[in-house]
């Protein structure tokens, strides 16, 4: 007959478990010292364990009052609050990060209140598929207004082009004239140009799904960006995972798709300034798709040291025509954020003004 005990507890167990959730845990004294700091905690706030440990939470967290609130409630009347809402994580190093937080009163064996246990969860990827679904419910309605717009447009303006075409070659002779007729030709043009790209966002074709070798399009994309920007001094830097698996992907749209977010990052510089492209597999994500294993992610992330953006600006980017470019569309990122759409892929943009802006986007590694 065994003699071990059903209640028996296993230390080394409860200690494996604690520095392998994927939460982020710690416990406090009722007067709110540090006791317990687990591997994600340190990982999500940028704090190790030997700093927390023995701090008091108001020392730690100082200016976090959501945070604090939370814990005191817990300690003064011994039940659990939570916010899954408004608690917006700073720290030392990165930008803000929103998480949820639960405070839960900690018992010990004779039922006294012994302090509580604080359990913070990163809403940060939920916060980026959410835009995602925001911003492509405004894509939709962008799409479906610019069908309508491109055909209503696109005959008179046939018209229009036609009529200053013939006038042009009637007024060979009158140089001081033509110039008027030059001016009508090349802003129909540039209308049609408009056009093509409003019709890009409201019927995309299909894609043309082909076994793309990533590394060798970034390395053509530089190539030709380090060429064109010679003269401005510009530096553009290429990072990649040599090993990175073949991409099933279209390889004219994700082409088009790097070449606007690099020359946007070296447009954005005004002197001197670097471009820096990095591409590897993304560790922390996978896409799960209903009856296959789960699929791993490849980051590229194209980083500048231009002006950077502000928070209002960063707001309306992928609005279609908000721009902040003299003579852009604003549709730009709008198509690229589609291409990522379409690839079942994710587009996020951070960025700190005069500091400069990073670009990350996640693909699957679809087989």
């Amino acid at each position: 007959m065994s003699s071990h005990h059903p209640r028996q507890r296993d230390p080394e167990l409860y200690i494996q478990v604690m520095e392998n959730i994927d939460r982020a845990v710690f416990a406090v004294t009722r007067q709110s010292r540090i006791t317990l700091f687990n591997a994600a905690a340190e990982n999500l706030t940028a704090i190790s364990e030997r700093q927390a440990l023995g701090r008091t939470l108001p020392e730690l967290f100082a200016g976090h009052e959501g945070l604090l609130t939370l814990v005191r409630a817990a300690l003064d009347e011994g039940r659990s609050f939570s916010d899954y809402e408004n608690i917006l994580l700073r720290r030392p190093i990165g930008l803000p990060l929103p998480v949820s937080a639960s405070a839960l009163p900690l018992f010990n064996h004779a039922g006294e209140l012994n302090g509580a246990i604080v359990i913070l969860r990163d809403l940060s990827r939920i916060r980026e598929l959410e835009d995602a679904v925001r911003r492509s419910d405004q894509l939709a309605v962008a799409g479906v207004m610019a069908a309508g717009l491109a055909h209503e447009i696109k005959n008179p303006l046939g018209g229009i082009r036609g009529a200053a075409q013939l006038l042009d070659r009637e007024l060979d002779d009158r140089d001081d004239l033509r110039e008027y007729t030059q001016v009508m030709i090349r802003e129909v043009s540039r209308i049609s140009n408009l056009l093509a790209e409003l019709m890009d966002l409201a019927a995309p074709r299909p894609l043309q799904l082909v076994p793309v070798h990533l590394n060798a399009i970034l390395n053509d994309i530089v190539l030709l960006q380090r060429e064109e920007h010679r003269s401005r001094g510009v530096e553009f830097i290429l990072d990649v995972d040599p090993s990175l698996p073949l991409l099933l992907a279209d390889e004219a749209l994700i082409s088009r798709l790097f070449l606007n977010l690099i020359k946007n990052g070296a447009e954005a510089i005004d002197k001197v300034g670097r471009v820096t492209t990095i591409c590897r597999v993304d560790t922390n994500m996978h896409m799960l798709r209903p009856g296959s294993r789960s699929t791993p992610m490849v980051q590229i992330e194209i980083r500048d040291t231009g002006r950077g953006m502000s928070a209002e600006e960063l707001e309306h980017i992928f609005t279609p025509f908000h721009t902040t470019k003299e003579q852009g569309t604003g549709l730009g990122l709008a198509v690229c954020q589609k291409i990522v759409d379409e690839h079942r892929g994710l587009i996020r943009i951070e960025s700190v003004p005069g500091s400069g802006t990073s670009i990350i986007i996640s693909l699957p590694l679809l087989r």
